[in-house]
């Protein structure tokens, strides 16, 4: 049964622009989408998790998406956003960029059922297609004053464009007729800043097919505070757990503002309206208890990653906020140990101190000049307000590699307020 896609894009906030009719086209028949993923890199980030979901939310209301990632695209660069001619990548590298894309659009879609999605690759039908049977096929179809007409033509006309990006509209137009033509693709989704990209598809389809097809584009995603959705102080926060660690994107979406938050979980969740507007309801009760950002970060972290690495995660959460167990400290790898205590004041000290035991006043005072003196430890090891590793120790206590975390560190607490690392190395 169809579900009104449209109205389930509404209410989330996820249209900015939808051609007239879609609708109608929808609500006939089970109807195929495609959105362009541009495989520039080896992950996708933050930033292409809103068309994934819009991807996600079609299949959901019964129609059949397509993930289609640009292996020809990819090799001309796409003006649209840019300020600058891009540097193109070399057949090699797209093709690995292209294959852990295509695995992490797997972890979205359904790849099996009626309506199952699909991954294509518009290197297939464009690595045939020569220049002279492209400009004759379909450059005849669309005329310069249509493609300078752009958004993304014209803000670059001053500071240049070359013919390379130039003609990308009309490689993306030939996209859409592709697969509206062999795949019964009636509607293109894409940002915002697709939508020039995307009506020239249409308009070909209508003069070289004499066909229909539709277009829907989403809202640009922005921060409360003005900067950039899906960026972080390291950068993008990306899909790939080696290039942004689950601990860390479970932290970007806790650390939603309240405001940014209640806009995130419309789009990035797949709860169902009553359900996300009930933890809405909940949230605005009680805002301090971060409902909502606890729901979206387990949601999304668990379907990116796993559900270990959303638990690994959330014991690392606890341990930056000071809730937890040595158990916690020992399960963490060394990536997120060093995640979580990055900027705390750390000392390198020699392995060999360990052989005979580290006393753990000399450990404080003369190996890492954490405390200026003997007096201050002994009177904070009087106070019981040291811990190693969250135990709370005497003055007598003597550090040995049973200590260790990842056999290499040690964690000091001073009171509430003070952390320290010891790191133990030949």
């Amino acid at each position: 049964m169809l579900k009104d896609f449209i109205e389930e894009a509404k209410w989330r906030g996820m249209i900015h622009d939808v051609m007239p009719g879609t609708q109608d086209c929808l609500n006939q028949e089970m109807t195929a989408t495609y959105v362009g993923f541009d495989p520039t890199a080896d992950s996708l980030h933050v930033g292409n998790l809103v068309q994934i979901m819009t991807l996600v939310h079609f299949q959901k209301c019964g129609h059949k998406p397509i993930a289609l990632v640009g292996g020809a695209t990819g090799m001309v660069g796409d003006p649209s956003g840019k300020s600058a001619e891009r540097n193109l990548l070399d057949e090699d590298t797209l093709q690995h960029n292209l294959k852990c894309v295509q695995k992490q659009l797997e972890k979205f879609l359904a790849f099996e059922g009626n309506n199952l999605a699909e991954v294509v690759n518009n290197y297939d039908w464009f690595k045939e297609f020569s220049f002279l049977e492209f400009i004759r096929d379909v450059g005849k179809h669309i005329t310069v004053n249509y493609m300078m007409s752009k958004d993304s033509v014209k803000s670059r006309l001053e500071s240049g464009l070359s013919f390379t990006e130039f003609s990308y509209q009309l490689v993306q137009g030939y996209d859409f007729y592709y697969l509206w033509k062999n795949k019964n693709v009636k509607l293109q989704l894409g940002g915002s800043d697709q939508w020039g990209n995307i009506v020239t598809g249409t308009e070909l389809i209508r003069r070289k097919g004499q066909g229909e097809a539709y277009a829907m584009t989403t809202p640009l995603i922005t921060k409360a505070d003005g900067s950039k959705f899906g960026k972080s102080e390291g950068g993008n926060v990306w899909l790939d757990a080696k290039k942004t660690s689950p601990f860390k994107f479970y932290q970007y979406w806790i650390n939603a503002s309240d405001e940014d938050v209640v806009k995130y979980i419309k789009i990035f969740s797949i709860k169902p309206k009553d359900d996300i507007l009930n933890l809405i309801a909940q949230h605005q009760e009680a805002p301090h208890l971060r409902l909502l950002q606890k729901a979206l970060a387990e949601e999304v972290t668990a379907r990116v990653h796993s559900k270990e690495d959303l638990e690994l995660a959330q014991k690392a959460s606890d341990i930056l906020f000071g809730k937890s167990t040595l158990d916690d400290l020992k399960s963490l790898d060394e990536q997120t140990f060093n995640e979580i205590f990055e900027g705390v004041p750390t000392a390198n000290i020699s392995w060999d101190k360990l052989n005979n035991g580290l006393n753990i006043i000399d450990a404080l005072v003369a190996e890492s000049e954490f405390l200026k003196s003997n007096g201050e430890a002994i009177r904070a090891l009087k106070q019981n307000a040291i811990a190693v590793n969250k135990t709370k120790v005497a003055k007598d206590y003597q550090l040995t590699s049973q200590d260790l975390i990842n056999d290499k560190y040690v964690l000091i607490n001073k009171g509430k307020k003070n952390t320290y690392v010891l790191k133990f190395e030949d």
